[in-house]
C-alpha cells in the first residue's frame, strides 16, 4: 500500500505529525511503501489529487485526508481498506 504525505517546508505542523502517522501506518499495514511530497516540487500531483491544503495524505493515489488525521484515524482508515481488499 502506497502512503503518500504531502508537505511544505517549514510546515511545523507537517513535521510535529510526519512520524506519528508513519508509526501508525506501519502498525496497521505491513508492507507500507511511505512517501513524503514536497508539495512544491509535485504541485501538478497535487492538484491532480484535488489537495487544497497541507499536510494531506492520499493512499494508493487517491486523497483519503485533505487535512491532517490523528495517527488513529489514519490506522482505522488502513485497517478499512485492507479488509475490503481481503
Amino acid at each position: 500500500m502506497k502512503i503518500e504525505l504531502f508537505y511544505s517546508p517549514g510546515c511545523t505542523q507537517c513535521a510535529a505529525a510526519r512520524d506519528g502517522l508513519k508509526a501508525a501506518a506501519r502498525q496497521a499495514v505491513a508492507e507500507v511503501d511511505w512517501r513524503e511530497l514536497n508539495v512544491l516540487d509535485e504541485i501538478d500531483y497535487a492538484v491532480e489529487l484535488g489537495i487544497l491544503s497541507l499536510p494531506a495524505i492520499a493512499i494508493d493515489g487517491e486523497l483519503a485526508f485533505a487535512s491532517l488525521p490523528t495517527p488513529r484515524q489514519l490506522r482505522t482508515a488502513l485497517t478499512q481498506r485492507v479488509q475490503r481488499k481481503a
